[in-house]
């Protein structure tokens, strides 16, 4: 009767009225909080990309080939023949996807095969498959800290890692970055818990600085606690064999768990994992809840990651030229009076602090052709505005020059160089 009526439990007003009323409430929200965005200059818009991925790309809007200095294709392997033909390979053989999630109908062969090859890649006891890194990091805390035990995090561990820990009871304490003092006030402070896991990038991603893993590793002995690194922006081109930052600074055996993507280096596709000790790894397949209630991996993407560590870890001489042209571009721009933040990392923040300035540079450097990305707050804090520029192995040395004439002419006009 009342849905005949238009009434809603002796409402007084129609129910049509009533919903248009609570949008029109919800539009009032949702437009100032976007008017709020665009009037502090950190409004993101996307640019639409009209080819693969690589060191040059198609750009709608823009004519020409465009040098591409923003993606996190570090070894330029999401467009290599031979990732793409093991993709196919997949696709054809095992299908567009599995329907389902892993532990119903949704793991192939494929799956376990690449958990394999990843764990003796980090020559780790066990790994699992995830949607996402983010989706690996949400799901170890919550599964394995308990309100006994503690977790101290960098304070500016990656945005999924705070909110993996988010996720977790246990107790919580953040240090300050690449703070060592700090950081053992706080395991001092967290000896009465049963466990205590210190958490950090290995890499961070927008500073490019990598984590004092030997003095993090020396005090997590000291307090009998255990080491978790993400290597997003590591696994597959720091270090000797492209295993990371523990293999460059000589910590592998004393990092416990390691979290990383397919989604960068290895491919560029999709996909994430954990890996480590074979017990943790058994507990996340029965608890982790992005694992158990998150699709498995389509095999495509399977099969280009797959094919991406084959590469890898047949020969690691393609990371090694990212070296010189990460050198290269970092001096040429401290030449010309930029202000680069971080050492060695392929990672090149152009620190600019306002983020009208990073947005406007970075829209001014496409016209010239370079497609880089101003980066503001929420993203990084207030004040710390940037361009992140991010060198591939695929970058010829002509473009690392063509990218630093850009940015020298862009600010010389927007007043970030005399």
């Amino acid at each position: 009767m009342w849905a005949r009526s238009g009434l809603f439990f002796g409402a007084s007003r129609p129910l049509g009225a009533r919903l248009r009323s609570a949008l029109a409430q919800l539009e009032h929200v949702l437009e100032g909080e976007l008017e709020g965005i665009r009037g502090a200059g950190t409004w993101k818009s996307e640019r639409v990309i009209l080819s693969k991925q690589g060191p040059h790309i198609q750009v709608e809007g823009s004519r020409g080939d465009i040098l591409n200095f923003c993606a996190n294709n570090y070894l330029g392997l999401s467009s290599h023949p031979e990732v793409i033909r093991s993709g196919l390979d997949a696709l054809k053989q095992y299908g567009a996807g599995l329907s389902s999630v892993r532990f119903i109908c949704g793991t192939q062969n494929i799956h376990k095969d690449l958990e394999e090859k990843i764990a003796l890649f980090h020559q780790r006891e066990d790994a699992i498959l995830y949607a996402s890194c983010f989706d690996a990091n949400a799901g170890l805390f919550e599964a394995l800290l308990t309100p006994e035990d503690a977790v101290v995090s960098d304070e500016l561990n990656h945005a999924s890692i705070i909110d993996g820990i988010r996720l977790c009871k246990a107790n919580k304490y953040r240090y300050k970055h690449m703070d060592m003092q700090d950081l053992e006030a706080k395991l001092q402070d967290a000896q009465k818990c049963r466990l205590r896991m210190v958490v950090t990038d290995g890499a961070f991603s927008m500073d490019g600085d990598i984590a004092p893993l030997k003095e993090i590793c020396s005090l997590a002995q000291k307090y009998n606690a255990i080491v978790f690194i993400d290597e997003c922006h590591a696994t597959g081109f720091l270090g000797p064999n492209g295993r990371g930052t523990d293999e460059l600074l000589g910590v592998m055996d004393k990092v416990t768990i390691i979290n990383s993507t397919l989604g960068k280096a290895l491919g560029g596709a999709a996909g994430g994992y954990t890996t480590g000790p074979k017990a943790l790894v058994d507990l996340l397949r029965q608890r982790s809840r992005p694992y158990l209630f998150s699709n498995s991996l389509p095999p495509a993407v399977v099969g280009c990651a797959s094919k991406a560590l084959d590469l890898l870890m047949k020969s690691n001489a393609i990371a090694q030229s990212m070296a010189a042209k990460t050198t290269r571009f970092r001096s040429k721009m401290a030449a010309a009076g930029f202000t680069i933040s971080g050492s060695d990392h392929p990672i090149c923040p152009v620190m600019l602090g306002d983020a009208r300035l990073a947005s406007g540079m970075a829209d001014d450097m496409l016209k010239r052709g370079i497609y880089v990305i101003g980066f503001s707050y929420p993203v990084v804090p207030k004040g710390k505005a940037r361009i992140r520029v991010q060198i591939s192995a695929v970058h010829s040395e002509e473009d690392i020059d063509r990218c630093v004439e850009a940015f020298t002419e862009v600010g010389r006009k927007h007043g970030a160089l005399p």
